[in-house]
C-alpha cells in the first residue's frame, strides 16, 4: 500500500467503523471456533496494527509486516509488551493461528503465499482470513491500495483446497446494498473515494455503522452469510 493509506490507517483504526467491528468479528471468530488456549499467534501483514493488542488476548503475536516504516512504527509503539514478538524473516518459525486481515488481496500470487503459510503452521494449526468480495465491485479504491483482486467464496475456498474448511462465511452483509450501490455509483463517474471511506466519517454515521456491523459477530457463530462486502474464512491445516 502507498505510505499515505498507512497513514491513514494508523489515524483512524481505533475509532473508524469499519476496523473496530471487523476486529470484533475477528476476535468472535476465534473464540467460536478455535478452540486451543495460549496460541502462538502470527500476524501476518500486520499493517497500522489494528489487530495486534486484541490477538495478544489469545496468546503470544508475532508481527509480520513488510513496509519498514510502519514495522517500526509497530516496533515502538509495542516494544515493552511481553506478549508481542517481531519477525522481519519467518523462516521455520511455527505458530498455531496465522491471522491474515485484508492481506492475501495484495499479493499477486496468492497460491504460492498460502503453501509459505502452511509450512509455517504448526500440526492443526489455523489461517484465519479475510478478504474483499466481488470482483464487480473491483474499483479505484482496490488499486489504491494495491489489490490484485477481490474473491467469491467458491475462489476463496479453492485457494485453500487443502485445508479443512472450520468457517468460511461473506460478511459486512447488512450494510452490502448502500455500499456496493454506492461503489458502484462512483465507479461510473469515476471518482476516487479512498479517502473519504477511509477516514472516520461523522459520528452519527459511524456509530451507526458500527452497530450494524457489528451485529455480524454474533450472526456469523450460528449462519454463514449468502453475500457481503468482504468473507472471512477460518482453515485447518490436514
Amino acid at each position: 500500500m502507498k505510505p499515505e493509506v498507512y497513514r491513514r490507517h494508523i489515524e483512524n483504526f481505533s475509532n473508524h467503523w469499519w476496523f473496530r467491528a471487523r476486529k470484533n468479528i475477528i476476535e468472535e471468530s476465534i473464540k467460536n471456533f478455535i478452540k486451543k488456549k495460549k496460541l502462538k499467534i502470527l500476524d501476518f501483514g500486520s499493517g497500522s496494527g489494528v489487530n495486534i493488542k486484541m490477538l495478544s488476548s489469545f496468546g503470544t503475536v508475532t508481527i509480520y509486516e513488510p513496509e519498514n516504516n510502519t514495522f517500526g512504527y509497530l516496533k515502538r509503539k509495542y516494544k515493552n509488551s511481553k506478549s508481542v514478538k517481531f519477525a522481519k524473516i519467518l523462516g521455520n518459525k511455527k505458530f498455531d493461528l496465522i491471522v491474515a486481515a485484508d492481506v492475501i488481496e495484495h499479493i499477486k500470487n496468492d497460491k504460492q503465499i498460502v503453501t509459505k503459510l502452511s509450512k509455517n503452521l504448526n500440526k492443526n494449526g489455523f489461517v484465519l482470513a479475510t478478504v474483499p468480495a466481488f470482483n464487480f465491485l473491483f474499483s479505484k479504491k482496490d488499486l489504491d491500495l494495491h489489490h490484485y483482486r477481490r474473491y467469491s467464496i467458491k475462489e476463496f475456498k479453492n485457494l485453500f483446497k487443502k485445508f479443512d474448511i472450520i468457517k468460511l462465511s461473506y460478511f459486512n452483509f447488512i450494510l452490502f446494498l448502500p455500499i456496493a450501490i454506492t461503489i458502484l455509483i462512483l465507479k461510473l463517474v469515476k471518482i476516487n473515494f479512498i479517502e473519504e471511506v477511509e477516514n472516520k466519517p461523522l459520528n452519527l454515521f459511524n456509530n451507526l455503522f458500527y452497530l450494524l456491523f457489528n451485529l455480524e459477530k454474533k450472526i456469523l457463530k450460528y449462519f454463514d452469510l449468502p453475500f457481503g462486502i468482504s468473507i472471512i474464512g477460518i482453515f485447518k491445516k490436514n
